[in-house]
């Protein structure tokens, strides 16, 4: 009773505090920083970040609004956010963020954008068609913890549950995948004569942060798919997501030189 109250509950608002924690850190950092890199990835990753958060830390209405159909229209309204908003955010924040020598492409942004909100009515009609119900998983403190039945009234269809998985690993995973790759080709690419010399690492922990977060849900998705769909197994993507957001921390606070200290006095003066 109490595990299923914390992969439910406690382990989801934990994921969010971590990526709330790396916003207000982005925003403390870009005091200074965003003079030397520019205002506008600083601000795209900040809202990405806190999207992030407020994301995870709605998790729990999934299972305490009530039963059918409140679990099946928090996940679609979550997802959505995910998908068509979310996603392509963390994209686009990276790659202005991280930016190349020609910028970023409005054609890109439009691009993005319009494949996650496509993928996301996608996702939202297959958990129509597949959702049917609920189940009380347990009662905590008086608290009743639902979760959304898949095919209660009638035979598995394998069909929805791989379009339903294939649509995530489109948005989000494809789109943390093309952030990471970005970040790879762009760190292995960098001058190492640049002032700049810890940009490199700062990236490869970006990098890895966006790795572990696209393979945890991959890893979620596969475990669900061999073996019963249950919404517990997305403990695994809520855990990745928590050491994701702690490696992406690491990667914010490392300074962008080995003595950033004039950098800092430069701007306070």
């Amino acid at each position: 009773m109490f595990l299923i109250f914390i992969m439910n509950i406690l382990i989801p608002i934990a994921a969010g505090l971590v990526y709330f924690v790396m916003a207000a850190e982005i925003n403390r950092v870009s005091k200074i920083r965003k003079i030397m890199f520019g205002e506008l990835g600083y601000r795209l990753v900040f809202n990405a970040f806190l999207m992030l958060g407020i994301y995870f830390v709605t998790r729990p209405l999934q299972n305490i609004l009530g039963p059918h159909p409140w679990p099946m229209i928090i996940n679609d309204l979550r997802q959505f956010f995910l998908m068509a908003v979310i996603a392509p955010g963390v994209l686009v924040g990276i790659l202005h963020w991280v930016p190349s020598e020609k910028g970023t492409p409005k054609s890109t942004v439009v691009a993005a954008y319009a494949i996650g909100a496509l993928i996301a009515v996608i996702f939202i009609l297959i958990n129509s068609m597949a959702i049917d119900g609920s189940k009380v998983l347990t009662t905590f403190d008086g608290m009743t913890i639902y979760d959304a039945v898949w095919f209660s009234q009638g035979a598995p269809r394998l069909e929805l549950v791989l379009i339903h998985l294939i649509c995530q690993f489109i948005a989000p995973v494809g789109f943390f995948l093309l952030a990471a790759a970005y970040v790879r080709h762009r760190r292995h690419n960098y001058p190492l004569s640049n002032v700049y010399n810890l940009m490199p690492r700062k990236w490869c922990y970006l990098e890895s942060g966006l790795l572990v977060f696209a393979f945890s849900l991959i890893m979620a998705g596969l475990a669900a798919l061999f073996g019963q769909y249950y919404t517990y197994l997305w403990v695994i993507y809520f855990v990745g997501a928590i050491i994701a957001g702690l490696l992406e921390l690491i990667g914010v606070k490392i300074p962008p030189r080995e003595s950033p200290a004039d950098l800092r006095d430069a701007v306070e003066a």
